[in-house]
């Protein structure tokens, strides 16, 4: 697989259904009050770095990056295409962003997965980049429907 990881995307048509795709789903699957995923206009935002993943003119994955403090960010819509999955992509995507934050200058990196078996596989990829557990951070309040991960970079 030839991956091409690359800034932005939030104008391609690729991209947006994608993210359309990821914000229905986590919305559907999540108790209400429990989804924590960015819409694209929140994806837009000036604190928030986004990358896509593309083989070819196919978008592979997406993922972005919040950031939080002059030290510490937030992983966020991380999404990979479905026939795409357990190639690699997503973890390729992951290295990267996490690559793009200690150029950034950040320390630690935080995230938000559910805690359910819908986000196993979620959660797995997190734990074999070095993310572990953690209490809720930078807003979030305990929820059993959550997993709080964290890791230092």
């Amino acid at each position: 697989m030839s991956l091409r990881i690359v800034r932005g995307g939030l104008d391609d048509p690729q991209v947006l259904a994608m993210l359309k795709l990821h914000f229905d789903t986590n919305v559907s699957v999540t108790p209400k009050g429990s989804a924590h995923v960015f819409d694209v206009s929140r994806l837009k935002s000036p604190d928030i770095s986004f990358w896509s993943a593309w083989e070819g003119e196919t978008l592979m994955g997406v993922g972005a990056l919040k950031r939080m403090s002059a030290n510490e960010g937030e992983i966020k819509s991380m999404h990979t295409l479905k026939t795409a999955r357990r190639s690699g992509v997503g973890s390729a995507l992951l290295s990267h962003i996490m690559g793009e934050a200690k150029a950034m200058g950040l320390s630690r990196l935080f995230l938000e997965t559910g805690s359910f078996d819908f986000f196993a596989s979620a959660r797995a990829l997190y734990a074999r980049h070095g993310f572990a557990e953690c209490p809720p951070f930078e807003g979030y309040k305990p929820d059993p429907n959550s997993t709080f991960m964290a890791r230092d970079i």
